[in-house]
């Protein structure tokens, strides 16, 4: 008899376990079960928290322009533009279809104009314009947009154009979107205009232009800040969102939903699962100090090492941080001329020997190659030191 019961409580207790994991398995096919493909990060980590197909290539509509806001944003930070530098719109450029500002051949907008019109309205004349003003033409700003996804070590995506117009050969994956936004996020004033709900361009003419964000998280969803939609008959609805709440910075990204409503849908709840189940906790802040290093032939001899991102660790609700320890790892010889944010090294975040995360070390400022007359000044001083 107690044999018998001992085999029942067995049955119930196995049971159990197997009902809990199909809901788990049920709850997560849940959060998008209306799309092709979707996944969920949290940012700073790349920790995947939700995956479904996230490899499978499909075509990303204007989520392209993810990329082209990213090459955009490299360019500010590199010095190569300002936000408030003119951009001349070509006749090619204003014969876009699709969404658009309705620019004029000849018609010029700052720089940050173009990045609110293509942000909000994702309009594909204001991103040729700006693929022109940074490459000089689309083909080459496509071009640095797919050496770009390979620097990023992307392999499942390719660009034929800076907008996501249907092209045969234009792909992505929902796992590579997700690390592009990453990318791009690297730059936080992004947000300052993709959070944007509506705005207005050429204000002082008869030409004023409404923008309403294509996003509509933005306004209905508190802490969403961007980033992306896309749609094209053959894509269907596509979104790239991201939210910030209680020092967690997710990203969320559907492909294919059949309705605006279900993409939305679907964004939500990967939101709130993410917010309800995981909690990042910062170590360093982006641009801390980490460690001085030094320069070979550089005008100066050496500088400091920062952090190229803000470096956290993410746990389940609850979980402890305690036990923590760092790892900094230097790259050997390094020899002037560095660029500012040219990467110097790693941080590594571990915990008992398990690997957190690992994010880039980076010049603080430029270094240049120092003149064969400050060589010698400098072998010349330690020489008369030594005697």
């Amino acid at each position: 008899m107690k044999k018998i019961v001992r085999n029942i409580i067995c049955l119930v207790i196995i049971s159990s376990l197997f009902s809990q994991s199909v809901l788990a398995e049920e709850k997560q096919a849940e959060l998008s079960n209306d799309s092709k493909s979707a996944i969920l990060i949290e940012r700073d980590t790349g920790s995947i928290l939700y995956d479904k197909n996230s490899h499978e290539k499909l075509p990303p509509a204007s989520m392209t322009k993810i990329m082209t806001l990213l090459l955009i944003m490299e360019a500010i930070d590199s010095g190569k533009l300002t936000m408030n530098d003119k951009v001349r719109t070509s006749e090619y450029a204003a014969s876009m279809g699709g969404s658009q500002i309705f620019l004029e051949p000849g018609e010029e907008m700052q720089v940050k104009e173009m990045l609110l019109a293509i942000s909000l309205a994702s309009a594909n004349d204001a991103s040729v314009a700006m693929a022109e003003k940074i490459a000089g033409s689309e083909e080459a700003f496509v071009d640095m947009m797919n050496k770009r996804v390979q620097s990023l070590g992307l392999k499942n995506t390719h660009f034929m154009n800076t907008t996501g117009l249907p092209a045969s050969d234009h792909y992505s994956t929902a796992y590579d979107m997700a690390m592009m936004a990453k990318a791009l996020l690297r730059y936080e004033e992004i947000t300052e205009f993709t959070k944007q709900y509506e705005s207005y361009l050429r204000e002082d003419t008869d030409r004023k232009f409404w923008l309403v964000n294509t996003n509509k998280l933005v306004k209905f969803y508190p802490g969403v800040d961007g980033l992306k939609t896309g749609f094209t008959s053959e894509a269907k609805y596509c979104l790239t969102a991201t939210a910030k709440k209680d020092g967690m910075r997710v990203i969320a990204v559907v492909f294919g939903a059949p309705t605006t409503k279900s993409r939305n849908a679907q964004v939500t709840k990967m939101l709130d699962f993410s917010f309800s189940q995981y909690a990042t906790h910062s170590i360093h802040k982006k641009g801390k100090m980490i460690q001085e290093i030094n320069i070979s032939k550089g005008e100066q001899k050496s500088i400091n090492a920062v952090t190229g991102e803000q470096v956290s660790v993410l746990t389940k609700k609850g979980e402890k941080t305690e036990g923590l320890t760092t790892e900094i790892k230097i790259n050997k010889n390094l020899k002037a001329p560095i660029n500012k944010g040219e990467k110097v090294g790693m941080i590594t975040i571990k915990k008992e020997d398990k690997e957190l995360v690992k994010t880039p070390l980076v010049a603080e400022k430029s270094v240049q190659k120092a003149t064969w007359w400050q060589l010698y000044k400098r072998a010349f001083g330690l020489f008369t030191q030594s005697r």
